[in-house]
């Protein structure tokens, strides 16, 4: 992404304008600073901001201050679906969780991304037990607080497909993963600028609400393309001591 000089330098030359000119009518062009379209949200605010938009989309949101916090947040969502399989995403932050393990010890079947597979699950087995499945469980790569997305790649996620097959979509995300602006995630994606080097994430996906329609008579309806419910928690760093 070309910085201002850049562009400046850009636009002298399709101008013509030598150094030292008058670059009023070169500014003119230049688009005016985010922080005077949209107000900065304060570093302090990230996380009400987030919570606040992703309830106004009809989101749930929580805190998990430790593990056991973090149970008694999460088993009551995999209790309403009890004969069907959980499925994981392979975002390390759920293995540092041992979110399997546990799902086991609540008599949970679970299926996880193949061990070895890259971006291509093993023999379809993954991808069906996604559209069989009635809870995905992933991670994020961001939480972006101006709109309440969470922000998935191919890269962390190895599929999305979690995220968008199951009804239910929990995700587990932390506080450095909070993000004020579409710029700033987009500034910090995994993907290359270079021509010649292929990019880490093969796709993107910013899950913003649940999946909705009103294509028919103007009646909103939740969950026909997609989850019908997303469940945000945020994963405090005790979560994870020890």
């Amino acid at each position: 992404m070309a910085n201002r000089n850049e562009f400046l330098s850009s636009v002298r030359n399709a101008l013509k304008i030598q150094e030292g000119d008058d670059l009023s009518a070169a500014e003119r062009l230049l688009p005016p600073p985010l922080e005077s379209v949209m107000p900065v949200i304060p570093a302090e605010e990230l996380l009400e901001r987030f919570e606040a938009e992703l309830r106004e989309l009809g989101c749930n949101a929580y805190r998990a201050s430790s593990l056991s916090t973090l149970e008694e947040i999460l088993r009551p969502i995999v209790d309403r679906a009890p004969a069907c399989p959980v499925v994981l995403s392979r975002n390390s932050l759920l293995g540092q969780l041992q979110l399997a393990a546990m799902l086991d010890r609540w008599g949970k079947k679970v299926s996880t991304w193949p061990n070895g597979a890259s971006e291509q699950p093993e023999a379809g087995t993954y991808r069906n037990d996604c559209f069989a499945a009635d809870v995905g469980i992933t991670g994020a790569d961001f939480a972006l607080a101006e709109t309440g997305s969470l922000v998935l790649t191919s890269f962390t996620e190895g599929s999305q497909l979690a995220s968008l097959a199951p009804p239910i979509h929990v995700v587990l995300y932390r506080r450095c993963q909070l993000r004020g602006s579409l710029e700033e995630v987009l500034q910090n994606l995994p993907v290359s600028r270079d021509p010649d080097r292929p990019s880490p994430a093969r796709s993107v996906v910013f899950v913003t609400g649940t999946s909705r329609t009103a294509d028919i008579e103007q009646i909103l309806v939740r969950g026909v393309h997609g989850p019908r419910e997303v469940h945000a928690i945020l994963v405090e760093e005790a979560c994870l001591a020890g």
